[in-house]
């Protein structure tokens, strides 16, 4: 499959924040030192008076947003994904989840594909730990297009949300007519012998994998799960009974993420043969991200491999 790059998902979100923020001036946005690397500083650039730099401090730059929200405000708050989840945790359960507030997490540098910048700044456990606070919409998209039109939903939401963007150029899998709803996934290619359910990155490999084993004479089908929660039960429930194999590709820890999230629906609802593709347990090297990716077995070929298991479990 052809690999066409288009931007980075934060790229793309520092274009639709300042977009938006010509639409409602109720939207603000704040960042924790890092506006040029999250893309906020454009709307902080256009938006002096609605854009708030807390510094490095990035429980406090929660803190702050809770109050705005609880004063009607519509707040966007940006870091890396790690520094944000894991140093603003407690604020994010209390002073978020647990009030019900609407605070808007779009965090960047999301999974290992960021590369050189090694294990303390890739987001491993970020869908795990958001995923888990009651209330918390959790969205991951999958290029430039889906980022937009899906971020842009957000501020629809009455409720808190986090969505994870990355450093890397995207491969486009979308064009500006594409539709897309937060916790609706989008069919992609359809097939009768398994079904490939991947977000973010993933997606596109997805869609290579599928075109390697059509030439095997296997055909799969490739959903972007872009939401993992709320799931899209019912397109999950129609893929596990029609093909009744799932392969569940994602870039983020095995533990807690759209695997689990999809295993624990299924088998509930549709017990069926899975296999999975993610960070086996462990953190990543530093290095190229393509190389970091191919290592860590979130490629292509580590999904055709996958469904090759599955088929010969059954």
């Amino acid at each position: 499959m052809e690999k066409r790059l288009g931007k980075a998902t934060r790229d793309a979100y520092g274009e639709v924040i300042v977009e938006m923020g010509r639409e409602n001036p109720q939207i603000v946005v704040l960042d924790a030192d890092l506006s040029k690397s999250t893309k906020t500083a454009k709307f902080g650039e256009t938006f002096p008076e609605r854009f708030f730099n807390v510094g490095i401090m990035e429980a406090n730059l929660v803190g702050v947003a809770s109050g705005l929200a609880a004063c009607g405000k519509i707040p966007y708050i940006s870091s890396f994904a790690t520094f944000l989840i894991s140093k603003g945790y407690d604020q994010l359960r209390m002073g978020v989840s647990y009030s019900e507030l609407g605070v808007k997490v779009v965090a960047s540098h999301g999974g290992i594909s960021i590369g050189e910048d090694g294990a303390s700044q890739m987001s491993i456990e970020d869908v795990a730990l958001t995923a888990s606070l009651p209330g918390m919409t959790v969205i991951i998209p999958a290029d430039e297009f889906s980022a937009r039109a899906l971020i842009r939903q957000t501020a629809e939401i009455p409720g808190a949300v986090y969505v994870r963007t990355g450093r890397p150029k995207t491969p486009i899998i979308y064009d500006a007519s594409s539709k897309f709803e937060i916790g609706k996934a989008n069919r992609l290619r359809s097939g009768k012998d398994l079904t490939i359910v991947a977000n973010g990155l993933l997606v596109f490999e997805a869609l290579a994998a599928a075109e390697e084993l059509e030439k095997k004479g296997i055909q799969a089908g490739v959903i972007d799960m872009h939401t993992i929660k709320p799931l899209d039960e019912a397109m999950l429930l129609e893929e596990a009974r029609k093909t009744g194999r799932i392969v569940v590709a994602e870039e983020h820890q095995i533990w807690g993420g759209l695997g689990s999230a999809v295993a624990r629906f299924l088998s509930e609802n549709c017990p069926c043969r899975m296999e999975f593709v993610a960070i086996q347990d462990t953190y990543a090297e530093s290095g190229l991200p393509d190389e970091v990716m191919e290592k860590y077995g979130l490629t292509a070929p580590a999904v055709v491999k996958a469904a090759e298991r599955l088929l010969k479990k059954s």
